[in-house]
């Protein structure tokens, strides 16, 4: 009888061991996770400010490889930006235009830094980055982008003042 209780709370021991290593593992897992979050888009709470002249302002800081990823909103839907001065607009990838329920406008060829291929327009109701916020914004839904970074091009950044200091780029909206 003794030693059938002792292989019990060996069993049980031994099974708890086992769950606290479990929950240790799924536990710096997440924070890993976390950190290489935060490593890829530091401005996952963008900074924002509104000065007295009611000029807004929206200060983001550059990734490990040097790019200003950001969290925003199209149509109160939450995306990730990435800002890119070298796309002529908006540009939002098909799987993503899906689930944000984007209309698919008129196909246009267009050429990328992958070469030519094809794109519908549609028009954003809403576009947000911070405190910034623009309407009735024309995009271009790309069918063949990966993943589901929105590039934010120079149909959205002309309308802001750009500065670039120090690893970080302030836009401002006047």
């Amino acid at each position: 009888m003794l030693r059938q209780k002792q292989d019990s709370s060996t069993s049980i021991g031994k099974g708890m061991i086992y769950g606290a290593w479990i929950i240790a593992l799924l536990m710096l897992t997440w924070l890993f996770d976390n950190y290489l979050g935060k490593q890829h888009n530091p401005n996952q709470m963008v900074s924002s400010e509104i000065d007295g002249n009611g000029i807004r302002e929206v200060t983001l800081k550059q990734n490990r490889q040097g790019h200003y990823i950001a969290s925003g909103f199209i149509n109160e839907q939450k995306v990730t930006f990435l800002v890119d001065t070298g796309a002529t607009t908006v540009s939002i990838p098909g799987n993503l235009a899906n689930k944000l329920n984007l209309p698919f406008g008129l196909a246009q060829r267009v050429r990328t830094a992958n070469g030519d291929t094809i794109a519908y327009s549609t028009t954003l109701n809403s576009i947000r980055l911070g405190n910034i916020k623009l309407y009735k914004l024309k995009a271009t839904i790309a069918p063949k982008m990966a993943g589901d970074g929105v590039l934010l091009g120079m149909n959205f950044m002309r309308q802001l003042e750009m500065i670039q200091r120090d690893n970080q780029l302030t836009l401002r909206q006047h």
